[in-house]
Order: structure tokens, then C-alpha cells, then sequence
């Protein structure tokens, strides 16, 4: 059994004139909420194995923030910036551990979310992936490597206005 964590980065802050999309920082709103993240994963037990990043400030951002485990190994990786869902499921298929958390952007993220499930899950309505969106699926797959679209089963899923906010 394998579980797949999907999230999109927290709020990003628009404000900076001149920065480049991919060196946005988080809001104050997106930092809080990346926090409430972690602490969500903590109390249900979502510890992953390994973080899969995009290398995007507020996707490392929003990773650092939920305040991981040391023992849990974190790649950032360049193409997974705005990636495609296709792209998303590449990097998927070459992780390893049981337990596996994918920071990264929308659409990739959000059509991942919805074409990874099975037809019955409700996953029609995930494309629509807000900020800080989290996703978490089991797979009936003993590696990675056979991962493949309509196989996972949604257990949870969360936004962070439905959490508590930590300070």
C-alpha cells in the first residue's frame, strides 16, 4: 500500500514589483496557512517518507513550513516548476518510501489529483486546486514504478480555510 500526498503551495505574494513568478515569496496568509498544513499532517499521522518539491521560493517555502520530520528526504526539482500533471506522475513513478508528499503548482497539480483516482472517487471537481489545496490517496501498488492514472482512492482532502490557524 502506498499513499500519495498532493498539495499546492500555499497564498503567494503578488505585491513585489520586478520579481520573477518562480521567486514569489508567501504571504503572510500563505505562511499561516502552511503552518495550519503541517499541523494537520502531523495530528492524521501524514508523515512522508520523501518530499518531492518544485524549486519555486513559495513552494520551498510552504515545504519548509510544514516543519517535516528531519528524517524525511526532500528533492527539489526544477521541472516541476508549473509542471504538467504528466510531468507530476514521471516524478512520482521514480520516488521511493510508502508515503510520498509533491509540492508543486496548478494546473499540473490539480489535473494530477483528479485523473490519478479512481472514476467513482469524485475527483471531477479537484482541477480546481486553490492554494494550500491537500490531497491524500492510497494506492493498492507495492512500488512507485507501477502507478498509473484511475488507480488511488481519495481519503482526505482540505483547504486551509476549513483549519485552524497556528501562530
Amino acid at each position: 500500500m502506498k499513499r500519495l500526498i498532493l498539495m499546492r503551495h500555499a497564498k503567494s505574494d503578488w505585491s513585489s514589483a520586478g520579481t520573477s513568478d518562480h521567486d514569489r515569496f508567501l504571504n503572510d496568509r500563505g505562511r499561516q496557512n502552511a503552518v495550519s498544513l503541517g499541523q494537520w499532517l502531523a495530528q492524521r499521522s501524514l508523515i512522508p517518507d520523501a518530499a518531492l518539491c518544485s524549486t519555486a521560493t513559495r513552494a520551498r517555502q510552504t515545504l519548509d513550513l510544514l516543519d517535516l520530520p528531519p528524517y524525511t528526504s526532500v528533492t527539489f526539482h526544477r521541472n516541476l516548476y508549473l509542471a504538467s500533471a504528466e510531468t507530476l506522475l514521471t516524478a512520482l513513478r521514480a520516488a521511493k518510501g510508502d508515503t510520498i508528499l509533491i509540492v508543486a503548482h496548478n494546473p499540473g497539480i490539480g489535473v494530477l489529483a483528479s485523473a490519478i483516482l479512481t472514476p467513482a472517487a469524485g475527483s471531477s471537481d479537484l482541477c480546481h486546486y486553490p492554494t494550500g489545496a491537500t490531497m491524500v490517496a492510497t494506492f493498492n501498488i507495492s512500488t512507485w514504478e507501477t502507478v498509473a492514472l484511475g488507480l488511488g482512492q481519495m481519503t482526505e482532502f482540505i483547504v486551509p480555510r476549513e483549519l485552524p490557524q497556528y501562530e
